[in-house]
């Protein structure tokens, strides 16, 4: 691995803050976790995102009623207990993770999923915290989270408008106002169809704070459009390579497809440039002018034939053609040449 020179990368900058999600994706192999973000940071990642559970943080184990083995979808025949049993990452080596990302120049920090999970994350010193789409009702673990002091990041994959206002107030009522909110389509894959990224500027307007994407098509298309309409924050899930499976390996992008990604992204970001009207001199030259175009004798009236509009623009405004026909001319005027008002009688 080499080491790179820290550098200062904060949520908020001029251009959008990628995140490259880890999630289930190391396969419970710390070494393929490391070789991960060491590929993340390559690929043009600002940070890497864990998540910091164990089973019981989310569920039970139980394989009866709601707790089932899945029937349909990308983790049929999984029980919630086996399949983040499967998941989860040891938290002994978040610490070790972090140090990792850092001297790579990434963020580091993570979802939790209980308030076990913030006490230990806050041990490390992660510099900002996530709520998964899924806990946005989860109050008193947002409560308990924001009252740390340091960035949230919410995703709003199931969440409608009351729930969003609600974790918003939650957070502002312990005061933390420093809030990004994720448009997110919580289907793993989603599809384009689904990502109704017009929503993105809405929210803005909504609920007044910065949103950005966190996307599980495959493609660079949604980040790229989300970007074009705003979106400060862009969060994937990252995999060296979806030949190594687990339970999030179809929805995730491998590095050249991730790295592929931050470049659509940063060309959308500077194809947006700023608001300006401004045209330099050259191209103001390259528009049309008044110009001589026949031979004009001193004393010879200026008519519509001997002076049109042409390019390029270094004579007079075409505003004043017929201010300028009928006209004299005050000397010998060759075709070809610019007019200006000291040819005009």
């Amino acid at each position: 691995m080499v080491k790179k020179q820290k550098k200062e990368i904060s949520i908020k900058q001029e251009r959008a803050f990628i995140i490259a999600e880890l999630s289930a994706n190391h396969n419970n192999d710390f070494d393929l976790a490391v070789k991960t973000i060491e590929a993340m940071s390559e690929a043009g990642a600002d940070a890497v995102k864990v998540q910091t559970y164990r089973p019981e943080s989310l569920t039970i184990d139980s394989d009866t009623g709601y707790f089932a083995p899945r029937t349909e979808g990308l983790w049929r025949g999984y029980t919630p207990w086996k399949l983040y049993t499967e998941a989860a990452m040891p938290y002994e080596w978040q610490s070790k993770l972090k140090k990792v990302a850092e001297d790579l120049g990434l963020l580091f920090f993570s979802s939790p999923f209980d308030k076990e999970g913030v006490d230990f994350l806050e041990s490390i010193n992660v510099p900002m915290y996530k709520i998964a789409s899924f806990e946005i009702t989860d109050i008193p673990l947002i409560e308990y989270t924001a009252y740390k002091g340091k960035p949230m990041i919410i995703s709003t994959g199931v969440a409608e408008i009351e729930d969003i206002e609600l974790a918003l107030e939650t957070c502002r009522r312990v005061g933390n106002n420093e809030i990004t909110l994720l448009k997110c389509t919580s289907q793993y894959p989603a599809t384009i169809e689904d990502a109704n990224l017009r929503t993105i500027p809405e929210m803005k307007k909504r609920f007044g704070v910065e949103v950005g994407v966190s996307d599980h098509t495959m493609g660079c298309i949604v980040p790229t459009v989300a970007v074009s309409l705003g979106a400060t924050v862009v969060e994937k899930h990252f995999i060296l390579d979806r030949k190594l499976g687990g339970p999030d390996s179809a929805f995730s992008m491998q590095p050249h497809e991730f790295k592929e990604m931050v470049q659509s992204v940063r060309q959308a970001e500077s194809a947006l440039g700023k608001v300006t009207y401004q045209v330099s001199e050259n191209d103001k030259n390259r528009r049309r002018s008044l110009f001589a175009v026949k031979d004009i004798k001193a004393g010879e009236s200026f008519t519509k034939e001997n002076v049109r509009s042409i390019r390029p623009g270094n004579g007079l405004h075409p505003k004043y053609l017929k201010e300028v026909i009928g006209k004299t001319a005050t000397f010998d005027i060759l075709k070809g040449t610019p007019l200006s008002f000291d040819f005009i009688a």
